[in-house]
């Protein structure tokens, strides 16, 4: 048994020569990257603004922080929130088809690759070009941040449906059909039942990552708190801008908290 074990182990794969060459080339990336990187230091005015934006979080504007008008904290956060549900719920039901077009195993690989050619081009562009090229489009405003969100949302929700459709079991199709099913209750009680947690979850995941991306849509004129912050950190009105940072806060905070649970729900039906 030991001169088996012996054996075995010397005829093991010689890899060290690959270990240093993939430790070669990542050392030399890191060298090359931190070349062209220029630190002049921090900018003259850097500590006053980091001590204003500190001074803002812990002596926020009040009157902002709980006002219910359209330039108060309350409003915006949740015109924020309307553009995240809206575009994560229409990128994700339109991610559905799409998904199914670029599955192999349900339209084969023609159709497929010319399909994930497309969902490429849609994950290709960052949503704030997006969002300036759909600007031009519908004009600034909630509406611009919406159309944004679904495009970007469609991208990433597409290739994690793509995963789940894959994966499918097609035995169960294959006994739903010998039991004389159609169409429709084939896929009501063959695929379905094994997509939705996964689908849901995309979608929530997806919901997350559009949530912040609002806020920065906002910015470039896309609806949302975005852009009232940027006016305020222009202008230096630190505790009106610690007012909206600490709306963000505490909804990002719920919203983590809330999204974990469901997706905890989905995945262990705990």
């Amino acid at each position: 048994m030991n001169d088996k074990i012996l054996e075995a182990y010397n005829k093991r794969p010689r890899l060290a020569w690959l270990y240093f060459l993939v430790s070669a080339i990542i050392i030399s990336l890191v060298i090359y990257s931190a070349q062209g990187m220029a630190f002049s230091g921090i900018a003259e005015k850097g500590s006053e603004i980091a001590k204003g934006m500190m001074h803002g979080l812990t002596h926020p504007d009040k009157n902002l922080l709980f006002s219910t008008a359209t330039d108060g904290v309350p409003y915006l956060i949740f015109q924020t929130i309307a553009i995240a549900v809206l575009g994560t719920f229409f990128g994700a039901i339109l991610a559905v088809p799409i998904a199914f077009l670029a599955s192999e195993n349900i339209v084969g690989k023609p159709i497929a690759y010319i399909t994930r050619l497309l969902i490429l081009l849609i994950r290709t562009i960052p949503s704030l070009v997006w969002a300036l090229v759909w600007i031009r489009v519908t004009g600034p405003g909630a509406f611009c941040g919406v159309v944004t969100q679904s495009i970007c949302s469609i991208g990433m929700i597409s290739k994690m449906y793509i995963t789940a459709i894959e994966d499918l079991d097609t035995r169960i199709l294959e006994s739903l059909d010998a039991a004389g099913c159609n169409a429709f209750e084939k896929i009501w009680c063959g695929i379905l039942p094994q997509l939705y947690a996964n689908f849901i979850s995309a979608a929530i995941y997806r919901f997350d990552i559009n949530m912040k991306d609002a806020t920065t849509l906002g910015i470039v004129g896309a609806g949302g708190i975005g852009a009232s912050l940027l006016q305020c950190i222009n202008s230096r009105r630190w505790a009106m801008v610690g007012s909206f940072l600490l709306g963000l806060i505490v909804l990002v905070m719920i919203i983590e908290m809330i999204s974990g649970k469901i997706r905890k729900k989905l995945t262990t039906g705990e």
